[in-house]
């Protein structure tokens, strides 16, 4: 099995090398990834429970798809590709909002990313990969919000600092401002 490297980036998310993820994970440094949020008709979320023996996180709600870009491909490219990967079904993505999190934990590694949400459509089930993916489930935006303050501890925590922006940026949008 080949490593999987990550994209260094700086502040200006302009790339300056490369590095085993685990490694960029041991030392914190910034790299690029993305976060693919799916939606159906009635404007769910499609949620994914991380598989049991995932390396951080396991067993934790997260939004439908995370990961790296991999050197020269796209932000969509990479989205695509993971989605299909982890979630098995493909669907038109576009990019969102992007910014940089810190999320250090427990065991030692930290995500420090420059990250690119991702947003699509679907309405159908996902065919997971189940050594990626315990279990998905649609929930509403509010439900989340809700849940996420009740039940704190069965989330990610980048997911937790993503969907506080996301949720937010969502609810502008639905406002009628940023609207295209």
């Amino acid at each position: 099995m080949i490593e999987e490297l990550v994209i260094l980036v700086n502040e200006n998310n302009e790339q300056i090398g490369l590095m085993p993820k685990l490694e960029a994970h041991e030392k914190a440094l910034l790299h690029r990834a993305f976060s693919v949020f799916i939606f159906n008709d009635k404007n769910e979320l499609m949620m994914q429970q991380r598989a049991a023996d995932k390396y951080h996180s396991p067993k934790l709600w997260t939004n439908t798809c995370c990961s790296h870009q991999r050197n020269g491909e796209s932000n969509i490219e990479a989205g695509k590709r993971r989605l299909n990967e982890e979630m098995g079904f493909e669907t038109e993505l576009t990019e969102s909002i992007s910014f940089i999190y810190k999320a250090p934990f427990d065991n030692g590694l930290t995500e420090h990313e420059y990250d690119h949400i991702l947003k699509g459509k679907y309405n159908n089930a996902p065919n997971i990969n189940h050594d990626e993916v315990l279990d998905w489930k649609w929930m509403s935006l509010d439900a989340i919000n809700n849940d996420i303050k009740l039940h704190p501890e069965i989330y990610t925590e980048w997911f937790k600092i993503i969907f506080d922006k996301f949720y937010e940026h969502i609810n502008i949008t639905e406002n009628g401002s940023n609207c295209k």
